[in-house]
């Protein structure tokens, strides 16, 4: 049987052939641009469903990590709050050693007073607008002290702190769950009896603290070092609880981390172009559209009606 040639047949058939060349092209060209092997999802075929899951972990992470660095900024301005506590308590503890060194008591109750009033603004630290110690009541100042005065006005201890007992709890990734909440009573009350008992001997009959020491109060000032000490070391055992959530923050952002790296070279093994390979097409592409063009051109040339011309 022999094939019947004609010249719309040609015609049709070379066009057919520099479509495919063009569309080719058009792909490879794009897979060159964009570096990836496809556009969209149906283009990944069979991978979809796992690209579509990946991508849905991939935005978990991404949410935990914007959450966890706002949570690490908060721990640290919480750490310095904490830290400010317990330097007031160290700086009493050492107002009342020079005392005992010079027999000097002039400026003891200035600087006590001083004291009191940094380690109440540490406890009223604020972070974003919100009461850092105060619990759930984050609108509310957590400690209404004044001066060393209001400790021995009548009103317990208790009712100078305002936060109630709410526990603030934050959520590292999908299984790690920490306590993160520090309230003010927690830092503060033992402080506060402290300076209550000093005021109150301020206001006895063997106050007040003016000039030289008296043998009282020598007796006074070396039984409240220890007290001091105590009062530190409870408020540093704070510090270091919190120091450790910072640690564990760390260690979960670099896991965090290092997941999401994992992901983008499995999500790139599936979506990116192997860039020489689709150079490589390109190239070919271009080769075959030319081809097609100069055997549609050569066709047009070749015409019978161009022969009986």
């Amino acid at each position: 049987m022999v094939t019947r040639v004609t010249t719309p047949g040609n015609y049709s058939a070379v066009l057919t052939n520099l479509l495919a060349a063009q569309q080719r092209q058009l792909e490879a060209g794009n897979k060159v641009a964009t570096q990836r092997n496809g556009q969209d999802l149906k283009d990944y075929a069979k991978s979809s469903e796992l690209i579509t899951a990946m991508r849905g972990v991939q935005s978990r992470l991404d949410v935990y990590r914007e959450q966890n660095k706002l949570l690490t900024d908060k721990l640290q301005t919480q750490d310095t709050g904490i830290i400010r506590v317990a330097d007031a308590a160290q700086s009493v503890r050492q107002v009342f050693a020079e005392a005992l060194a010079s027999g000097r008591v002039d400026t003891l109750v200035a600087d006590v007073q001083s004291e009191l009033r940094d380690a109440v603004e540490a406890m009223n630290a604020r972070y974003g607008g919100k009461y850092l110690f105060a619990g759930g009541q984050v609108d509310t100042q957590p400690v209404t002290v004044t001066g060393l005065a209001d400790l021995t006005a009548g009103p317990a201890i208790s009712t100078f702190f305002r936060n109630d007992q709410f526990q603030v709890t934050a959520k590292l990734d999908e299984a790690t769950t920490i306590n993160t909440g520090v309230r003010a009573d927690e830092l503060g009350v033992a402080m506060m009896n402290a300076f209550k008992a000093f005021q109150q001997f301020q206001e006895s009959a063997d106050g007040p603290f003016t000039g030289a020491l008296t043998d009282a109060q020598r007796t006074f000032l070396e039984g409240q070092l220890a007290t001091w000490d105590q009062v530190r070391g409870d408020v540093t055992l704070i510090a270091a609880r919190n120091g450790n959530n910072q640690k564990r923050l760390e260690t979960t952002a670099a896991d965090l981390e290092s997941r999401q790296n994992a992901l983008a070279a499995m999500l790139g093994n599936i979506t990116d172009a192997d860039m020489a390979e689709a150079a490589a097409q390109l190239q070919q592409a271009q080769l075959s559209v030319q081809s097609a063009a100069y055997v549609f051109q050569a066709l047009q040339q070749s015409s019978l009606l161009n022969i009986l011309k």
